[in-house]
C-alpha cells in the first residue's frame, strides 16, 4: 500500500428537506385544515480515528464527499426522513484544518475519537406550524437549510514516542530492525527508506515504546534536496529524538562531524519546536573502528556536544539494549511529569469551581 500522509478533500453536509403546505381533504372533512409536515434534517459529516488505518490513500483520489439530503415533508402530518450521516475513517494522528483559512479544526490522536466536521442543514417547516386563530388556512412553508461545506486539508503525523534522525545510510533502518519487530528495507545505498516506519520496542513484558524511522535528511533539505522536509512532520509528536551518526563512513572524504551539524541546521530551519526537543547523540557502527572509545571522545569534542551520548552497533546489537533501557526510563519520567501536571490542573479547576459556587 502506498504511504500517503496528506490530502485535500471537500466535504458537503446534506441539505435539509423542504417543508410542505398541504390540507386535509377527506370525505365529510372538506375543510380539515393544514397538515403539511416538516422536511428531514440533512446528514452530517463526521471523521473517525481508526487504528486499523495507517495512510490517507483513500482520500488521495476520491476527494469529494457528500452526506445524504433530508427528505421533503408530505401531507397527513408526515415529516421527511433525515439524511444518513457520513463517517470518514482516518488514521490515528491525523490533523484536519480548513484549507481556506489554515485554521486547525481537530487533532485526532486517540483511537475511536469522532468529531463532526460539517453539520447537516435543518429541515424546513410545514404549514402546520403557521396555523392560528386568524390564519386557519396557512399556505406558508419554509425550505430546508443548506448543509455546511468545507475544503479540508488532512495531514498525518504518526504517533511515536521516539524519532530517529540522521543522514541517509546512518543505520536508522538497521537500528529499528535490531530493537523491534519492524522490518524496513535495508540496503547499501542512500534513501532506502522512502516513507516512515514504526516499530514497537518491548523492553520487558509490561513496558514498551514506539519508535519512528523517517527518510534521511541531507544538507539543503530546506531547499528541496533529497526528499526535503516532507517527512519531518512525523517527528512532531515524539518525546525524544535520537540523532544517529555514521562514525565509520565508507567514503573517507566524508566528515561525520560536519554531517551531524548539517542535520541539526536543517532541523532548525524546518521547526524551532522540533529543534528544541530533547535530543540524544547515537554514534553508530562502532564495531568498524579500531579504538571506539577514542573515536567517540574525539567526535564529541569536535562536535561540542553537551548532551547524552551512546555508542552502538545496530547491525551487531552492541549497546542497543542499554540504549533502549535508557529511553524507557526517560519516557517514564516524561509520562509521570505529564500526569502530575494534569492532576494539578484538575485540582486547580475543581478548587476554582468550588470557589465560584460558594
Amino acid at each position: 500500500m502506498k504511504f500517503i500522509d496528506e490530502a485535500t478533500i471537500k466535504v458537503y453536509a446534506g441539505d435539509g428537506g423542504n417543508g410542505v403546505a398541504t390540507f386535509r381533504r377527506e370525505k365529510y372533512e372538506p375543510m380539515g385544515g393544514p397538515n403539511g409536515g416538516d422536511g428531514g434534517k440533512g446528514g452530517s459529516v463526521f471523521v473517525l480515528a481508526d487504528r486499523n488505518i495507517n495512510t490517507l490513500v483513500d482520500y488521495r483520489y476520491t476527494r469529494t464527499f457528500k452526506a445524504q439530503r433530508g427528505q421533503n415533508g408530505s401531507g397527513s402530518d408526515c415529516y421527511g426522513a433525515g439524511g444518513e450521516d457520513m463517517v470518514l475513517r482516518v488514521p490515528v494522528g491525523t490533523t484536519i484544518s480548513d484549507k481556506a483559512t489554515g485554521q486547525a479544526l481537530v487533532d485526532l490522536n486517540t483511537d475511536g475519537q469522532q468529531v463532526m466536521i460539517a453539520k447537516g442543514g435543518n429541515g424546513g417547516l410545514g404549514n402546520i406550524h403557521f396555523k392560528s386563530s386568524i390564519n386557519r388556512s396557512p399556505r406558508q412553508c419554509t425550505k430546508g437549510e443548506p448543509g455546511e461545506e468545507f475544503e479540508l486539508y488532512l495531514e498525518l503525523k504518526v504517533l511515536a514516542d521516539v524519532g530517529l534522525l540522521g543522514m541517509p545510510n546512518a543505520g536508522k533502518s538497521t537500528f529499528i530492525r535490531s530493537v523491534s519487530a519492524a522490518k524496513p528495507k535495508v540496503a547499501d545505498y542512500p534513501f532506502t527508506t522512502l516513507h516512515p516506519n514504526l516499530g514497537v520496542v518491548r523492553v520487558d513484558a509490561e513496558r514498551s515504546f514506539v519508535i519512528a524511522d523517517v527518510p534521511g535528511l541531507i544538507e539543503g533539505a530546506a531547499e528541496g534536496a533529497g526528499l526535503g522536509h516532507q517527512f519531518l512532520r512525523h517527528l512532531a509528536r515524539t518525546s525524544l529524538l535520537l540523532h544517529l551518526v555514521d562514525i565509520a563512513p565508507f567514503d573517507e572524504s566524508v566528515n561525520p562531524v560536519e554531517e551531524a551539524k548539517a542535520i541539526v541546521n536543517e532541523l532548525k530551519k524546518y521547526d524551532e519546536a522540533l529543534y528544541h526537543k530533547p535530543r540524544w547523540l547515537v554514534l553508530n557502527k562502532i564495531d568498524m573502528v579500531p579504538d571506539a572509545k577514542q573515536v567517540v571522545a574525539d567526535f564529541v569534542k569536535a562536535y561540542g556536544w553537551q548532551g547524552r551520548v551512546f555508542a552502538i552497533s545496530a547491525i551487531s546489537g552492541v549497546g542497543c539494549k542499554e540504549l533502549t533501557y535508557a529511553i524507557m526510563e526517560h519516557l517514564e519520567q516524561v509520562r509521570a511529569q505529564a500526569q502530575a501536571e494534569q492532576e494539578e490542573t484538575t485540582v486547580h479547576e475543581t478548587t476554582k469551581s468550588i470557589s465560584v459556587t460558594e
